[in-house]
């Protein structure tokens, strides 16, 4: 067995204390400290004797002792172990406090999480067989060096062609940046934008990681209620009229996060013009725009030919596979250079051999195929969980079926403590977003729940037992 760490323990052979003590003792120390855990392998005799430079039938006295003492158990042909079952060890009281003070320890069997997709339905043997054929090609040496920040070229000429002709936009090559995911995007269009003393305008409930990455920026946030068919455009207007510094506003327009209200095309015109008088840029995170079940997906803001300030902002980790980070930002070229300049700093390229591997899926179709597959699918889980909340949370919630996206949006019809509901539901190993992660200020009312990674037998359990704490 494979032992590659190097076991240290000082010995004293001037000490009254036998060496072969002195071994089993700092063993038994380490044990205790939780250095070494049971099931962790020790050095055979003959290595340690070499590396504490002792005679071997020393370090076979300690083993004897630490085996006598329950300590280390031995397997044929295999080695010493620490043993499964220990001694009685005086336990760290501040660790145990924290262990049983935090409930996160409780590993939950079922999760509600905020709209992520199947990854079992991913486009693994595709994926997988796309990058065999990369590293198959005669010139593959050239996909191992640096490449440009920007990203592959022929990925993003791909990328240029999606937005161009499925979602109306009209960019060019040099108006995109492929990042690792949209967190990524998000931030490096934060930090290009922005500057300490700035505000930027954001959704309310909206997605805090993105106002974390306005605020590293050194931006100050200014909250706006979302309505029934998106940003309340008055508070827009009021906070224009009161801040000088007003850089931008972030929407999620196509399915808000988190509500997955969609804005109206009145308020998107309106709020283009705003932008166009003031002169702060839109930032749209476009950020599940494929999975739309209604007619066709809305197009987006930053398609209008009379959007003139704006930075989308999209991923393709969706479509594919959440751990798959490949992300995109489109804006104006001074802006992606900017962003390019930035992204030197950081990371001095993306993953170019994936962006290879998805161009390849893009080319062959199986992209095209995979979502058209994977949208029934989803359609179809939407429609029995929207069964399922009938059925069991009639009367206790109000929602509106989403049009598109990958969670439903419940607000409960009567006060409820809803951090209470999560930790009771956590304590029965079902895991709901806490609605204060949605929330500037007050806690909003309202719970997101992501049905697409779920079974059917998985989403029926977790609204029934929602049911008893609301």
């Amino acid at each position: 067995m494979l032992r590659p760490w190097q076991f240290e323990i000082q010995l004293d052979k001037k000490s009254d204390k036998a060496l072969y003590l002195q071994i089993a003792d700092a063993i038994i120390i380490a044990i205790k400290s939780g250095k070494l855990t049971s099931g962790n392998a020790l050095p055979g005799s003959r290595q340690l004797a070499g590396l504490l430079n002792v005679n071997r039938n020393t370090v076979i006295e300690a083993l004897d002792v630490l085996i006598a003492e329950g300590w280390v158990i031995t397997m044929d042909r295999k080695g010493t172990f620490i043993a499964d079952i220990l001694p009685e060890i005086i336990p760290n009281k501040k660790a145990t406090e924290q262990i049983n003070n935090t409930v996160e320890d409780l590993k939950p069997h079922l999760i509600f999480d905020d709209g992520l997709p199947d990854s079992r339905l991913a486009p693994m043997n595709d994926l997988a067989r796309a990058y065999r054929e990369i590293f198959n090609r005669k010139s593959r040496w050239q996909i191992m060096g640096y490449s440009n920040e920007l990203g592959n070229i022929e990925f993003r000429k791909a990328i240029v062609q999606m937005l161009n002709f499925k979602r109306g936009m009209n960019v060019s090559l040099d108006e995109i940046c492929i990042t690792r995911g949209s967190q990524m995007a998000m931030y490096l269009a934060a930090h290009c934008l922005l500057s300490k003393g700035d505000f930027v305008m954001i959704e309310n409930p909206g997605y805090k990681p993105a106002w974390e990455a306005f605020e590293n920026a050194g931006a100050s946030l200014l909250p706006v209620n979302v309505t029934t068919d998106g940003l309340d455009l008055d508070e827009v207007e009021n906070h224009l009229k009161k801040k000088q510094n007003v850089k931008a506003i972030y929407v999620t327009p196509h399915h808000q996060f988190p509500t997955t209200v969609t804005m109206s095309l009145k308020k998107r015109l309106k709020l283009i013009d705003l932008s166009n008088q003031y002169g702060f840029t839109i930032i749209e995170d476009d950020y599940d725009h494929e999975f739309h079940f209604g007619q066709r997906p809305i197009l987006p803001i930053s398609s209008y030919a009379n959007a003139k300030n704006f930075v989308y902002i999209g991923t393709l980790s969706k479509i594919v596979a959440p751990a798959l980070r490949i992300g995109y930002v489109a804006s104006s070229s001074e802006n992606i250079q900017k962003i390019a300049n930035h992204r030197r700093i950081i990371d001095v390229q993306g993953d170019n051999i994936m962006e290879e591997a998805i161009l390849h899926l893009i080319n062959e179709g199986k992209i095209k195929r995979h979502l058209k597959k994977t949208n029934l699918i989803y359609k179809a889980k939407r429609d029995h969980f929207e069964t399922l909340c009938h059925l069991h949370l009639k009367d206790k919630i109000t929602f509106t079926k989403p049009e598109g996206g990958l969670a439903f949006w419940m607000v409960p019809n009567k006060n409820i403590d809803a951090k209470k509901v999560c930790e009771e539901l956590r304590s029965k190993g079902i895991k709901i977003m806490n609605p204060d992660k949605f929330s500037f200020g007050n806690p909003v009312s309202g719970f997101r729940l992501g049905y697409a990674s779920l079974t059917e037998q998985q989403m029926e359990e977790g609204i029934l037992t929602l049911a008893k704490y609301l």
